[in-house]
């Protein structure tokens, strides 16, 4: 740790000392304490574009047109002017270009991305760090009255088109896309999607489905699994030619002497809903060891419900969880089992994510910034204000339920920023925080104080002039 805070100190200092073994990116984000935003530029002349947000590297600056047609690239500039002295504020010595938009950021280019039926989904875009590839999604308007079709469930509704594209960030060149037809995946904030490594998961809530598709290193989108109806990659072979050998049975037996057999197409629960409904049962089934007791378990717990347990679907967990009864269900693509099932108010999961909330972000373990990103399981600040936001709350029920309805995560929703790191400074999270969301803005400005410098104003952010 740093003996002095000053930043000629700390430059010596780091040359002539090396940090303990895994703590080298901690120290190195330590001298964003001397590195701090002293002043703030008003009525800056910019293009009448939707700005979004930056790469985590912070190489592109992603925007899209107002009419939700094109893409448009930017790359900061970064230092561009400077003022001399500690009161920025009261300084005239700014040239007038500061005041425009160029003088920032440079365009890199424009791109087409929707068709003319489509609109971009503008809080949707996923970074690939490694191969500096973007992904973005465009859809046609809703279907008010879509038609129920084969394997969709009702009450969602309905996109005739909802596409995916893959782009190469550096030059803006369109590598490939996946294209869902009357189907319904939620983008807003990156919620029915997550990337991890080099696998893309896209959830289709109108058919039940998780999509696994590849992004090779060529950017080629690849459709690995499907996991919903089937589970395995042969289910689908399997079942088509059972009812084959059914169906060729069938037609020795004389006409009138076969109706009572099930519709093949109706009979079966999806593969995924299968698997739920199994673990359940053991897991009911191992809380007794008497028969007669265990027997009269699985009619109050299993049995009874079993039609809510059929009637549960895919949903993004926030959605109108004091209402309805909602679940986290665990599941493993390899052995494609259920492996843990909690409701939403269960302590068990809230301790776990807890304890061990870095885990349930499952950032790529190539990632060089989102690995750092502070929170209450690698944090004793964030964990303190979560204990003393636990500690102030009426029904600890009700809080657990406001906790666990972020789960699960959104890919890509919190910011890598040495600002929002709370071991150097901190500040009002109820105005601006680390998670990439909209906010209003605030007549007061926004204040940055520093932890290890005695909790003094390191700089501010003014929202409005």
């Amino acid at each position: 740790m740093f003996k002095t805070n000053n930043v000629t100190s700390r430059i010596f200092e780091r040359q002539i000392r090396t940090p303990a073994p895994g703590t080298s990116v901690h120290s190195a984000r330590r001298f964003y304490e001397n590195l701090v935003p002293s002043f703030t530029i008003y009525d800056v002349e910019c293009p009448d574009h939707s700005f979004f947000k930056f790469t985590d590297d912070g190489q592109y600056f992603v925007c899209f047109s107002r009419n939700r047609q094109d893409l448009i690239v930017y790359r900061p500039t970064w230092l561009s002017f400077s003022c001399k002295g500690e009161d920025c504020d009261n300084n005239q010595e700014l040239p007038p270009q500061v005041k425009r938009f160029e003088s920032f950021f440079t365009q890199l280019y424009v791109k087409p991305l929707a068709s003319c039926n489509e609109l971009i989904c503008k809080d949707f875009f996923l970074y690939m760090e490694s191969n500096q590839f973007g992904i973005f999604a465009t859809s046609t308007a809703q279907i008010q009255d879509a038609r129920g079709t084969d394997g969709a469930i009702l009450g969602v509704p309905s996109f005739e088109k909802i596409t995916i594209h893959l782009f190469r960030l550096e030059d803006g060149f369109k590598l490939d896309e996946k294209v869902f037809h009357n189907d319904c995946v939620n983008l807003t904030h990156n919620m029915g999607a997550f990337l991890y490594d080099d696998l893309l998961a896209v959830v289709s809530l109108r058919y039940q489905t998780i999509h696994i598709l590849q992004i090779r290193d060529s950017g080629n989108l690849v459709d690995v699994q499907a996991i919903g109806a089937y589970c395995r990659e042969d289910d689908e072979l399997f079942i088509n030619s059972s009812s084959q050998l059914a169906g060729n049975r069938g037609d020795l037996v004389d006409n009138g002497t076969n109706h009572d057999q099930p519709n093949s197409n109706n009979s079966f629960l999806s593969g995924i809903k299968q698997r739920l409904l199994s673990f359940i049962f053991r897991e009911i089934w191992s809380e007794e060891t008497d028969q007669t007791q265990r027997v009269q378990c699985l009619k109050k717990k299993f049995y009874f419900h079993f039609q809510d347990y059929v009637d549960l679907v895919i949903l993004k967990a926030s959605r109108n969880t004091d209402q309805l009864p909602a679940f986290f269900a665990v599941y493993n693509m390899e052995t494609t089992e259920i492996v843990a099932f909690y409701q939403n108010a269960a302590d068990e999961l809230y301790l776990l994510f807890e304890r061990f909330c870095d885990h349930f972000h499952a950032t790529s373990i190539n990632s060089m910034y989102m690995n750092f990103i502070s929170s209450h399981s690698n944090n004793i600040h964030a964990l303190e204000q979560l204990k003393s936001m636990k500690n102030k709350a009426t029904s600890i029920s009700q809080f657990v339920k406001k906790m666990l309805s972020s789960l699960p995560l959104n890919c890509q929703s919190m910011s890598p920023s040495p600002y929002f790191d709370q071991s150097l400074f901190r500040f009002d999270e109820k105005l601006i925080s680390a998670t990439n969301r909209p906010r209003q803005s605030t007549d007061h400005p926004i204040r940055f104080n520093s932890r290890r410098q005695g909790d003094i104003l390191k700089f501010k952010i003014k929202t409005v002039e």
